[in-house]
């Protein structure tokens, strides 16, 4: 970490350092899990505690770590654990040695019900459905899988056109863990300039329930400073597939505040705390701005945590908190 350049504040302590992209699950019964992307980009770890406070401290496992040469050796992303279908499964990114920016999905599935202890295999890449000539053949990331009313959904960044290229989300409904069952539909491309600083970006969904809509954040611009959250909702009742159904906010949500001391927030998942009711958000940031060399590659991209405030519409609001009053973990 550059000492010069880092300001500490009431705010800025992390929850957990160099871990970005961070994602917590809590299962059906209380035990919270935690895992990220890795400094070194090379390996899928998981923490397990009783509640989210025990997090911190709790022993971290290495369940998979990237291959050798070819497909899954380099730069393996934003890793999620979720529990559907009856099992447990990781969705995460990883890309080639010979061609690094050559970033797909790909699933690991826990061949027991302890993710833990239980031994994970390979299903190989994220399967698109039968009919989509689309999905997966370009530069595909940080997907994020949710279920409503019975059935399940699949959210990922994928890459479009030429040149560098501009980041989108889409989304499907799936017909098992590793494939969709449906074509994918465009739910969101970099339209306004918060959203297109450095690279034109909309990657990181995460989806938060509440008050009879679905809200859909994400992450946009490049990793620096610029790194911001934007977010997205529907109606409940409304059909998840059709994107006129969304609406998408003009500005962003959650942005970099320096009197804070906090630089590029983004990449967030959602997480209820102990009693059950109240909305956390956990995402990343660094503690400073200038960086040596490419911000993709700086380790200090710590994760932090934050209670989810709602205004008089039912709209969540965030705000950065004290870490003293952090204690609803």
């Amino acid at each position: 970490m550059n000492k010069d350049n880092y300001i500490h504040t009431p705010y800025n302590d992390e929850w957990i350092a160099q871990r970005a992209d961070p994602f917590v699950y809590r299962h059906t019964d209380g035990t919270c899990y935690f895992t990220a992307s890795v400094p070194a980009y090379d390996r899928i770890i998981l923490r397990a505690a009783n509640d989210l406070g025990g997090l911190v401290h709790a022993e971290e496992k290495t369940l998979w770590v990237r291959h050798e040469s070819g497909p899954q050796s380099t730069h393996i992303w934003a890793p999620e654990i979720h529990y559907l279908f009856g099992g447990w499964y990781i969705y995460y990114a990883a890309g080639d040695k010979d061609d690094i920016w050559n970033i797909r999905p790909y699933v690991l599935h826990c061949k027991g019900q302890n993710p833990m202890k239980d031994e994970w295999e390979e299903l190989g890449m994220m399967q698109a459905a039968d009919s989509d000539e689309f999905s997966f053949h370009a530069f595909s990331l940080d997907a994020t899988v949710f279920e409503h009313r019975g059935e399940w959904y699949y959210i990922w960044a994928e890459k479009t056109g030429v040149g560098r290229q501009i980041s989108n989300l889409y989304i499907g409904k799936m017909a098992a863990a590793n494939k969709l069952c449906t074509d994918q539909v465009l739910l969101t491309t970099p339209d306004y300039d918060w959203e297109r600083v450095d690279f034109w970006v909309n990657e990181g969904p995460a989806i938060l329930k509440h008050d009879g809509k679905i809200f859909l954040t994400f992450s946009a611009s490049a990793t620096g400073a610029c790194y911001c959250m934007g977010m997205m909702y529907i109606d409940e009742n409304a059909d998840l597939l059709d994107p006129h159904a969304w609406t998408k906010l003009r500005h962003s949500v959650l942005k970099t505040d320096e009197e804070k001391g906090i630089y590029g927030p983004g990449h967030n998942c959602f997480v209820k705390a102990e009693d059950g009711v109240t909305d956390l958000c956990v995402y990343h940031a660094r503690p400073y701005d200038e960086i040596i060399g490419d911000p993709l590659y700086d380790p200090n991209r710590h994760a932090r945590i934050m209670k989810v405030m709602y205004d008089e519409k039912g709209f969540p609001v965030f705000v950065y908190q004290k870490v003293e009053e952090t204690e609803y973990l």
